[in-house]
């Protein structure tokens, strides 16, 4: 029933208003709904959009990361993980590779005590937070009641082995940074250093070729009232593991040797890494540069190491 009814001409113009009326609500609807649809098409496009362009920078970030016996590759891959870390925090392998980074920076290229403690303890923190975060660990932790420490250390010790890297890199971090802190804080972090590294040690004590003896070797020249003959033991085995690896020698001259007063055989140590042919073990090239120039670093010191 027309709402308005007059004619003109005989056209009922009442009929042909409310025609009109449903004519541009339906526009109006499609319009709506087509703007709707936009809008999420537009959402998805963008989401996509940013998750190729996270995508590229890892990929870049990776590729200059390969070349970082060129340091300006290697701000490039620090520059591109950044970028990709920043937008996926919560990327289990890009955590992983943006500790590494930071490692590498701390060890071998700053000299500033006050910038390489900083990115020690960024790089233990990125890893510590992607572990505490992650839904197994957390299932392990909220599934214990004992007190917060307990807990901790129990679900560290039930670790899955997914998580082995960032546990690793979270110890080793945490104990770089702790080395210039007052023995007291060493001493208060042991147990829980321990029980991180164990774990690594229990599930794969190959890690970083033979990472969690270096770690225990290094560790046990820092922590006082630990006989230094188990820092030794510790070297020992992953000297015997991998000898192929610099970076066993070298951080065994750093810290043992050099706490143990030994000069003689610091010195014999690194003679002996940085005369090493690089090639002989093409995979860990690029890893045993580094160590080589740390090695010049050590003995251009060693007068100063052994007063």
């Amino acid at each position: 029933m027309p709402i308005l009814t007059f004619n003109f001409n005989g056209v009922n113009l009442g009929i042909l208003i409310i025609f009109n009326l449903k004519q541009i609500s339906f526009l109006l609807l499609n319009i709506v709904i087509l703007i709707s649809g936009f809008s999420c098409f537009k959402t998805a496009i963008s989401d996509q959009s940013s998750s190729q362009n996270v995508d590229f920078l890892v990929k870049q970030g990776k590729i200059f990361w390969e070349q970082r016996t060129n340091l300006s590759s290697f701000d490039k891959a620090d520059h591109f993980i950044s970028l990709a870390y920043q937008k996926r925090p919560t990327d289990f392998e890009l955590a992983i590779l943006m500790s590494k980074i930071k490692f590498f920076r701390a060890y071998f290229l700053e000299d500033d005590p006050f910038i390489k403690d900083t990115l020690y303890l960024e790089a233990s923190k990125i890893c510590k937070n992607i572990i505490i975060n992650h839904p197994e660990f957390t299932a392990n932790y909220n599934g214990s009641i004992e007190d917060t420490t307990t807990k901790l250390m129990a679900a560290i010790a039930s670790t899955p082995n997914f998580l082995i890297p960032a546990l690793y890199w979270w110890a080793v971090n945490q104990a770089r940074y702790l080395n210039r802190k007052p023995a007291l804080e060493r001493i208060n972090q042991r147990e829980l250093l321990e029980v991180i590294m164990n774990r690594v040690l229990t599930i794969e004590p190959g890690f970083d070729s033979s990472g969690p003896y270096r770690f225990f070797g290094s560790l046990y020249t820092r922590i006082p009232g630990i006989e230094l003959s188990q820092s030794k033991t510790y070297f020992d085995q992953a000297l015997q593991a991998n000898p192929e690896f610099l970076g066993n020698y070298v951080l065994m001259a750093e810290h043992y040797h050099q706490k143990a007063g030994n000069k003689e055989q610091f010195h014999q140590s690194l003679i002996k890494v940085i005369e090493t042919n690089l090639t002989n073990h093409p995979e860990l090239m690029t890893d045993n540069f580094f160590y080589q120039e740390k090695a010049k670093q050590l003995l251009k010191n060693e007068s100063l190491l052994f007063e």
